[in-house]
């Protein structure tokens, strides 16, 4: 009779072993489903910006059989150039000139072959004017040709417009696109009865720069130099679990 009712509490015990083996392992099970259950968006974000800093180039030129003659005529033009700026309201903080180059040409005969003979030598000087007042530097960039009336012999790039604190953007740019993930995340599992977990991992896009409006983009970000007005955005993908 004892070894009955002891066989009977071995049974007991190992049944309730059994018993509670089946719900931890079936607790680990769910949470590790859980755990391998992920969902991935994309985020962005978009912010309108207004360039501060304008940047306007051009180059003077002088061509001629005699080398100095070149040289000084280049180095002639640039007072005329200098007093322009000026009179547009320009100072010497916002005037960048740089060294005079120059290189010769050389004959190519009937061949197509480059000879030793020098035809002529050219020579040239860059300058750049920096300012804060972008439409005094897109003023400048319609109205800088007409040197060329007054005998200089001057060329001009676009001007470009610069967002001098972009750095600073683009770090809140991405925390806001990341937030935007993390939106659309929640909306998503909460439309399908689950709840959004911690992020698992996420992955920032390149930063895109572009015209207001544009909708240009590459693979390797834009930046965009050439309008006054910008705008900047930021993708952010990320993945999250969901329980």
């Amino acid at each position: 009779m004892e070894n009955k009712k002891t066989f009977y509490i071995v049974a007991a015990i190992l049944g309730a072993s059994l018993i509670i083996a089946v719900l931890i392992f079936s607790l680990i099970w769910k949470s590790t489903k859980n755990a391998d259950q992920t969902i991935t968006v994309t985020g962005s974000a978009k912010k309108a910006i207004v360039s501060d800093l304008g940047i306007q180039r051009g180059t003077l030129q002088a061509s001629s059989t005699d080398r100095k003659t070149a040289y000084q005529i280049v180095q002639d033009q640039l007072p005329s150039v200098i007093s322009f700026l000026q009179s547009k309201g320009f100072t010497k903080e916002h005037i960048e000139v740089f060294g005079i180059n120059g290189y010769p040409v050389f004959e190519v005969n009937a061949s197509g072959m480059q000879t030793a003979k020098i035809l002529y030598y050219v020579y040239s000087q860059r300058f750049e004017v920096k300012a804060n007042d972008i439409q005094k530097i897109k003023e400048l960039s319609v109205s800088l040709s007409s040197l060329v009336e007054k005998g200089l012999d001057i060329s001009t790039d676009m001007p470009e417009y610069l967002y001098t604190k972009i750095d600073d953007l683009k770090i809140a740019i991405q925390a806001e696109a990341a937030k935007n993930a993390m939106e659309r995340a929640g909306k998503i599992a909460e439309s399908t009865g689950r709840n959004l977990g911690p992020l698992r991992n996420a992955r920032m896009g390149v930063i895109q720069i572009t015209p207001r409006n544009s909708n240009m983009v590459s693979d390797y970000g834009t930046n965009d130099v050439s309008s006054i007005e910008k705008e900047i955005t930021a993708v952010v993908s990320a993945s999250f679990e969901i329980n």
